[in-house]
């Protein structure tokens, strides 16, 4: 079956008003930036976002944060992205921390079906007991908090229950895919794009090289998890920006 698509348009056409988005990427690394900014071009708001952070002001996810069309964040970091930073303390945005681990697990175990796990990461912090602040009162006070995770012991320790996140839509970015929707990651921007692929009920894969076929020991992600692939023009594969560029003491870049 053929997934590829002609125009990353066509991919995000049925990605809604208050749809859930999971995003593959970690700073500006693997990020899918042509779907991103896609999504930005459609006009879809109040969205609901899983990605480990929301990119920086005027790239990755900060597109669409920067113009108002995320509701909600679950992630690991605020990284660089000083928008995201005013609006969560502003209470314009709600945002869920979680522990970069445990987010790439509930990643994962909702793309295999595991509705929940126990894991230790949190105990005994608010991520476990509950009074995280997920959004602000304009006063600064907190009107949500997080609740308290059920705790269980196993051989003498405790661990938290996390449940699994499974989303409407996941965009993800790879370095070579086939028709067929087979994806291969490039070092260190296969980061989270495997397991948000897995996480989402339709998967769209921006891929740098459409090849015919993947040779089977080559594939990180298989094609039974993507249903949309959207070949790259020679630029937009090329454009990889950098978060943060720094080079050695009496070196120029």
């Amino acid at each position: 079956m053929d997934k590829t698509i002609g125009s990353a348009a066509e991919a995000v056409a049925d990605i809604g008003d208050g749809a859930g988005i999971a995003v593959g990427g970690f700073g500006l690394c693997g990020v899918p930036e042509t779907l991103i900014r896609a999504v930005h071009a459609s006009g879809a708001t109040n969205l609901r976002v899983v990605s480990n952070n929301c990119g920086v002001d005027d790239r990755g996810l900060g597109i669409l944060l920067g113009a108002g069309r995320i509701a909600r964040v679950t992630g690991s970091y605020v990284g660089e992205n000083k928008e995201f930073a005013r609006q969560y303390l502003a209470g314009e945005l709600e945002v869920e921390l979680v522990p970069q681990g445990t987010l790439a697990e509930r990643l994962r175990a909702g793309g295999v079906g595991v509705p929940a796990f126990y894991t230790p990461a949190g105990v005994g912090t608010q991520i476990g007991d509950g009074g995280l602040p997920w959004r602000y009162g304009p006063d600064g006070s907190v009107a949500v908090a997080s609740p308290p995770k059920e705790v269980r012991v196993f051989d003498g320790r405790d661990y938290i229950l996390e449940t699994a996140i499974v989303c409407d839509f996941a965009l993800v970015r790879a370095e070579r895919g086939d028709r067929y929707g087979n994806l291969a990651f490039a070092r260190s921007a296969r980061n989270f794009n495997p397991v948000v692929g897995m996480a989402g009920r339709i998967t769209i894969a921006e891929v740098e090289h459409l090849v015919d076929a993947l040779d089977p020991d080559e594939v990180d992600l298989p094609g039974i998890f993507v249903q949309r692939v959207l070949p790259l023009t020679p630029e937009q594969a090329a454009d990889k920006p950098v978060e943060r560029r720094t080079v050695a003491a009496g070196r120029t870049s």
